[in-house]
């Protein structure tokens, strides 16, 4: 199998979430002689691209969306360590967590999954993550996004909970921060002060480049 017939292949078993072959071709690339960026650029996240894109325009769906996250993911922990060795660069750092009180994490897991996809790194904190949780993730990792996650309208409120507790520590302007969950609305992310709303995995990485590539063309101006 030439380089290309592999990628294209990786590439191809990525799309439709076939888990095992996923780690047989990643495995076998790596054997090649292929680069763990190589597999990563122009195989999978090109794939995950697509995933995204295929559920923009309602051909895909939340399942197809996890199967192929889960076959991904699988690559991924294999990459991981290789490209941490070669000091590949991410495009940013992710904080994510469940707010206090809920404890849903299949949302949260899949946006997960998508923002690795897109190349970023994440530091998952799980569920039922407390205000005072969030600010020392904040002062440990210097994340550019944290994302808070809610499953229950009964835990929303912590939103507003976790963006006092960063105020008071003089963190909140120090990092993007994201809302979502299935009762969460952009108007409620505009109420508590978000900085932003995505209504699904594939909308989070979208509007977390745009709000990446705002604030550093602010920063560099």
């Amino acid at each position: 199998m030439t380089r290309d017939d592999l990628l294209s292949e990786l590439y191809d078993k990525t799309l439709v979430g076939n888990g095992p072959d996923v780690l047989t071709l990643t495995r076998q690339g790596l054997s090649d002689g292929l680069g763990p960026e190589a597999l990563l650029y122009e195989a999978l996240i090109p794939a995950l691209e697509e995933v995204g894109a295929r559920f923009e325009r309602g051909d895909f769906f939340v399942p197809e969306m996890l199967i192929a996250g889960k076959a991904m993911a699988g690559a991924l922990d294999i990459l991981r360590p290789l490209l941490a060795e070669t000091g590949a660069q991410t495009i940013g750092k992710v904080v994510m967590g469940t707010v206090k009180g809920d404890v849903h994490d299949i949302g949260k897991n899949l946006v997960n999954i998508m923002f690795e996809g897109a190349g970023f790194e994440v530091i998952d904190l799980g569920v039922q993550v407390s205000p005072e949780k969030f600010v020392n993730a904040v002062i440990e990792h210097k994340p550019d996004i944290l994302g808070f996650s809610a499953f229950l309208t009964t835990t929303m409120p912590m939103f507003k909970a976790n963006m006092n507790a960063l105020t008071k520590a003089g963190l909140r302007d120090e990092v993007i921060i994201m809302v979502g969950g299935a009762p969460v609305t952009q108007e409620y992310a505009d109420v508590v002060g978000a900085d932003g709303y995505a209504a699904d995995a594939s909308a989070a990485v979208v509007k977390a480049k745009e709000l990446l590539r705002r604030r550093r063309a602010l920063a560099n101006a």
